[in-house]
């Protein structure tokens, strides 16, 4: 008789377990407390027009592909994928810096825009391609005792971890003129951390968006989402939506399934969380459980930054970049603000999606969805969000109107939606609001971060970007590929889940 595997969360990391696992004979069935699959990628619709709630591109998309060739199916099979040369547009007080994906005129930009600039950019391909080779394998591979250090992998790649460099020291080595060294460290957001902060092994992230490009599925990034729960119910696999969890089904320490918020059990071989990490272990156990990950010592633990996000419906299109970054006049204040002082900055930097200008499906003819994001405080800042809410919408607002080219968006507004730090840690179940989970600190990575077969309690695993490797949507389909191989190794003798790459299966 199959094995039953619950999962809990329909998130991108569940999702990419559960169909795989699913394409292997076991019985699989996802419970999902919102009515829709996707968790922070999921799709928002509003009178006709669609927004991706939270991530809206994709880079290394052979993870992807891997992911679903694992699963006996071709990705491009269900969805559209439209690759994006011209990358995105930064916009500083006095000068705008177009960056694309094609090698020589990215070298041309940064020489009209900083001479001496585009040799610091080949020179920072070529040392990050090498940093990339070593790095791949860590961020592939189970990462849950401290003697995985000692394996000749990680020797080799300790290097590459620059642990003594943040960032910022990292690119300062590459390339002088401050603007310039933003571009290639502004990636650190993806993680919700400061590039100050954040470990010199990140240069990696920027590095992948130039050498591997971003791309943007035709419908919005959720398609992902959709596309892996397609593929689970094609498998046997079921998905329950609108089923929360209200906890784990603990025998001991053994997880013997989930009691779900209307009073049933289901009973499970084992148990995937997918569900926001601290979140899931400050609600879903009983106090006294966990001593390692209790919800005292999570509260001590170091977390992300949250995002303001306004989505708009507008009655026109603006002929303008598919992705606009605004940078703050002082960026380290602005950063600091969001990560160390947890102060509303009175000078945002923001991003903006312009979808329409690639794909014509997300909008009614003639119009365009519009995704504003600005990254803010955690909820640990004590912040009164239905208090700032209106003002700081009005800064945002005034901010794009005084520094970018998408004038007049309050005249064209035909439908609108709010999400604050407060409506991400009550609605959408966030630990703190903490859009990008666990920080990303050498403290909090690779073992020191929760493992992917969870060492507190028996039969239980962990994806998503909570557990190894960490945030950021290819990072998370490793997570479910690492989560899922362990799975098979340890309950069948089903062939392992592999990486037809050497190159860049990461974050």
């Amino acid at each position: 008789m199959a094995k039953k595997i619950i999962v809990i969360g329909a998130g991108p990391g569940g999702l990419a377990a559960a169909m795989n696992l699913a394409s292997q004979g076991y019985q699989v069935d996802v419970y999902e407390k919102q009515p829709y699959v996707g968790g922070r990628n999921a799709s928002i619709e509003l009178d006709g027009f669609t927004f991706d709630m939270g991530p809206t591109f994709l880079s290394m998309i052979h993870i992807a592909e891997e992911i679903f060739a694992s699963a006996g199916r071709n990705l491009h099979d269900y969805m559209d994928m439209i690759e994006l040369e011209e990358m995105y547009e930064l916009i500083f007080d006095d000068q705008s810096l177009k960056m694309t994906k094609n090698p020589e005129k990215m070298v041309e930009r940064l020489e009209e825009f900083s001479p001496g600039d585009g040799k610091g950019y080949n020179r920072f391909m070529n040392d990050t391609r090498r940093k990339m080779a070593a790095l791949t394998p860590i961020l592939q591979s189970k990462m849950d005792r401290f003697s995985h250090y000692l394996s000749w992998k990680v020797i080799k790649a300790l290097p590459q971890l620059t642990v003594t460099k943040s960032l910022y020291d990292v690119l300062s080595q590459y390339f002088k003129d401050e603007r310039v060294k933003y571009a290639f460290t502004f990636q650190s957001k993806y993680l919700g951390m400061s590039p100050w902060e954040c470990p010199g092994a990140f240069s990696i992230l920027s590095f992948m968006e130039h050498e591997y490009g971003i791309f943007h599925p035709r419908g919005g990034v959720n398609q992902l989402s959709k596309a892996m729960a397609a593929v689970l119910k094609e498998h046997g696999g079921t998905i329950h939506l609108g089923k929360g969890v209200k906890k784990l089904l603990l025998q001991g320490k053994d997880v013997k399934g989930v009691i779900l918020e209307d009073g049933t059990t289901a009973a499970a071989d084992e148990v995937v969380i997918n569900g926001d990490f601290a979140h899931v272990m400050s609600n879903l156990v009983e106090p006294g459980t966990l001593k390692k990950f209790s919800k005292e010592k999570l509260e001590k633990k170091k977390y992300s930054c949250s995002t303001f996000m306004i989505y708009l419906g507008l009655d026109k299109k603006y002929d303008l970049p598919h992705h606009t970054i605004v940078f703050s006049e002082d960026y380290k204040r602005n950063v600091e603000e969001i990560t160390k002082t947890l102060k509303l900055s009175g000078d945002p930097s923001i991003y903006i999606q312009n979808a329409a200008a690639t794909d014509d499906t997300l909008a009614p003819e003639g119009k365009s969805a519009l995704y504003i994001l600005a990254p803010v405080p955690n909820n640990f800042s004590n912040i009164d969000w239905e208090q700032h809410q209106e003002e700081f919408r009005e800064l945002v607002f005034e901010t794009i109107e005084r520094k970018t080219q998408f004038k007049n968006l309050k005249n064209h507004i035909e439908t609108e939606k709010i999400i604050t730090p407060k409506n991400w840690e009550e609605d959408i179940l966030v630990y703190k609001g903490a859009t990008f989970n666990l920080g990303h600190q050498l403290t909090q990575m690779m073992v020191l971060r929760p493992h992917n077969k969870f060492e507190e309690l028996n039969n239980c695993w962990l994806v998503g970007g909570g557990t190894h490797p960490g945030s950021g949507l290819p990072t998370i389909l490793e997570s479910a590929r690492i989560t899922t191989n362990a799975i098979l190794n340890e309950t069948s003798h089903a062939v392992p889940i592999k990486s037809e790459k050497k190159l860049g299966n990461a974050l």
